[in-house]
């Protein structure tokens, strides 16, 4: 044994060195240290987290989120990535608690120096990275259920709401096997448990699966129908997570965005393939990469991979780029490379590197491998550049053909571009005309400025679409006539949903930069009368708020409310107020969409129905659905006063969901006069 002479805190660095009397020889050894550590307030590293009993007491429990670099926090370890390791944990609890870590328990023993403690040990981990390893020491019911193929699943919740954990359960079961399925290899682990935390500051924390309360607990009464969504997704994307990220890591933070792309795209697939209804990959257009092309398309935007050098950087780079743009590229690479292919390209890829640590390029080279096609030189072009194309595109009749000549341009929300450079993209394009709007009738790969392509037997009658299902990440503007012939397919709803969704948010997006007139979009979304898909409204719905909110106080603000109830009336009417026999999830989500937009633009009979509604609601007569409750609140606020006002205070104190609360802290804004409006400001600060 050699005993340290001396400890050396670095500590911006967040090292310490020790130092020896004399040196140490070559070889194996351990190094034993004693350590003293601080359960903090800071909600990393191992943090006490409040939470208040049913009885109304207030208690702590003890859980941890080291992501990216708090394991230190913890436990004095080498704490990076690329140095895994295998962890033997003990902890020491009060007897009446429950405690959770990575491995199943092997064996629980009264703790000699207290009666009221329990030492509980863990098996052995695998060779894993110390930002995985999670320890949770609180009060907690549990539901369980075993996975398809064997994996004990626990969803572990607040006392006495364990039916909320149901859902949740029920995805992660179905999870499991569809991604063993996918990639091929199995779940690593012999259990899993998925654990609601009241505050929780990563909202999913990716690793040992400790989510925020809203993240994993369902109430079948009160739970709206995007919670369930979102619950589902949160879970797709964590147990992701248990192969990309855990079982291959990355090899320093750099590569963290394809850690996070990567289960925020496949978390789409997981909740397609568990709930068909929810027509989720339309949606991933609206929340993921559309909200990726707007940020991407500011100057102050960066690349998905962004080299870090010190980790205290990991948290800037963590943004809606990372996780948003990075799904979409994904998204699109799958769809250029093919499903098949790219399960080939995954397995390889798993296998290859299991248990040990991986960068980007690695993962290119496995689907260059399994697919032939040039991956690595298009990807660096969407992950090592910021920004993405516009592509101009004109068309013109020769004889029975149809002449396309296609030109690209960074798009920027400021204007057109007038750099210096030309950034250039590697473009998967597809070409779908009017004979098939669902099959690409050309696939080609845009790799210079400009492409002239000639489509064979399209007669002058026909139209030609690009970016088929609004896959490449790439804006599309048309010439006039091009975009004229559209508009038909939009009404007739011939274009599928998601196509009609990228047409519109294309339009907007150019007219927001100044590139083409806000007219041309207002008259092409007057075609969507017809419109069923309550994504596409979605998108429709928020573009218009964009527009009414940079008019309220000019003299046009009357007038695009006017609109929007043009718009919004004929769709409104035909879905009603009430729920109707056989109905699903996406009836339920677009009749709050549309009773919220009539309302707030002061529809007459929506806001007369909407306080009707409430004050049953208030009275308890008649409560609400939770589907309701939104556009209703959102509606009677915006038109309400001061008595509406501390009516929905009361009822914010009263609540005993999270969601619920969160659900009204989000319309309390919709207040009209000032000095309410101060009012909410203050009881924000609160």
């Amino acid at each position: 044994e050699v005993h340290a002479t001396g400890f050396n805190y670095q500590n911006e660095d967040e090292k310490v060195t020790l130092s020896f009397p004399s040196t140490l020889q070559k070889g194996t050894g351990t190094l034993k240290i004693d350590f003293v550590g601080e359960l903090n307030d800071k909600m990393k590293g191992f943090y006490r987290s409040k939470y208040t009993t049913p009885t109304g007491d207030t208690r702590y429990a003890a859980v941890t989120q080291f992501e990216a670099t708090d394991a230190r926090r913890a436990f004095p370890c080498w704490d990076e990535p690329a140095i895994k390791a295998t962890f033997d944990i003990s902890l020491v609890v009060p007897k009446d608690r429950v405690a959770l870590s990575n491995m199943n328990v092997i064996d629980r023993k009264p703790y000699p120096d207290d009666e009221n403690l329990v030492e509980v040990k863990f098996a052995r981990t695998p060779v894993m990275s110390t930002y995985l390893v999670a320890f949770v020491v609180g009060e907690y019911d549990f539901v369980e259920a075993r996975s398809l193929d064997g994996v004990l699943v626990r969803v572990y919740t607040p006392v006495g709401k364990a039916e909320q954990g149901k859902f949740a359960l029920e995805v992660a079961a179905k999870t499991l096997p569809f991604y063993k399925d996918y990639f091929n290899v199995p779940y690593p682990l012999p259990k899993i448990d998925l654990i609601a935390i009241a505050d929780f500051a990563a909202g999913k924390l990716p690793f040992s699966l400790n989510y925020r309360e809203t993240a994993l607990l369902i109430d079948p009464k009160n739970s709206c129908s995007s919670s369930r969504q979102w619950v589902a997704l949160v879970v797709g994307h964590e147990l992701a997570h248990q192969w990309f990220g855990n079982l291959v890591t990355m090899e320093w933070w750099t590569h963290l965005w394809l850690n996070e792309g990567f289960a925020s795209w496949i978390e789409y697939l997981c909740v397609d393939h568990c709930f068909p209804e929810y027509d989720i990959w339309t949606q991933f257009v609206s929340a993921d990469y559309t909200r990726a092309q707007e940020l991407d398309a500011l100057d102050n935007s960066h690349p998905i991979e962004v080299s870090v050098g010190h980790p205290s950087e990991v948290d800037e780079i963590f943004d809606a780029i990372s996780y948003s743009k990075g799904a979409s590229v994904i998204r699109m690479l799958h769809d250029y490379i093919g499903d098949e292919d790219f399960r080939k390209g995954m397995n390889l890829y798993l296998t290859k590197f299991q248990q040990k640590n991986a960068a980007t390029e690695d993962l290119w080279d496995s689907l260059e491998k399994a697919s032939g096609k040039p991956i690595a030189a298009v990807m660096n072009t969407w992950t090592k550049q910021m920004g993405f194309p516009l592509i101009y595109v004109e068309a013109e009749q020769q004889d029975d053909d149809k002449v396309l000549k296609l030109v690209q341009k960074k798009f920027c929300a400021s204007g057109p571009y007038t750099g210096e450079d030309f950034p250039m993209w590697m473009v998967p394009i597809s070409i779908c005309t009017s004979d098939d709007p669902t099959c690409a009738k050309m696939q080609i790969l845009m790799d210079k400025p400009e492409l002239t392509l000639v489509l064979k037997d399209i007669k002058p009658d026909q139209w030609v679409k690009l970016n088929l299902g609004t896959v490449g990440f790439y804006r599309t503007q048309y010439s006039p006539d091009m975009l004229e012939s559209l508009i038909p397919a939009i009404k007739d709803l011939s274009l599928p949903p998601v196509d009609r969704l990228g047409l519109q948010n294309d339009l907007f997006s150019l007219a927001r930069a100044g590139i083409i007139s806000t007219v041309e979009v207002l008259k092409v979304m007057e075609a969507f009368v017809n419109e069923p898909n309550y994504t596409v409204w979605s998108d429709l719905s928020c573009n218009l708020g964009i527009l009414s909110t940079l008019l309220s106080h000019t003299d046009f603000y009357e007038e695009i409310q006017v609109f929007v109830k043009d718009v919004f009336s004929p769709i409104g009417e035909r879905l009603g107020w009430d729920p109707k026999p056989g109905e699903g999830h996406l009836d339920a989500l677009l009749r709050g969409l549309v009773l919220g937009k009539l309302g707030k633009a002061g529809h007459k009979a929506t806001l007369e129905e909407a306080r009707r509604r409430f004050k049953d609601h208030v009275e308890g007569k008649h409560i609400l659905s939770a589907d309701l409750r939104s556009p209703v609140y959102v509606t009677v606020l915006k038109h309400g006063d001061s008595t509406t006002l501390d009516t929905m205070l009361k009822l914010h104190k009263q609540a005993d969901m999270q969601e619920e609360k969160n659900r009204i802290e989000r319309v309390l804004g919709a207040i009209s006069q000032p000095e309410l409006i101060q009012k909410v400001l203050t009881f924000a600060l609160s």
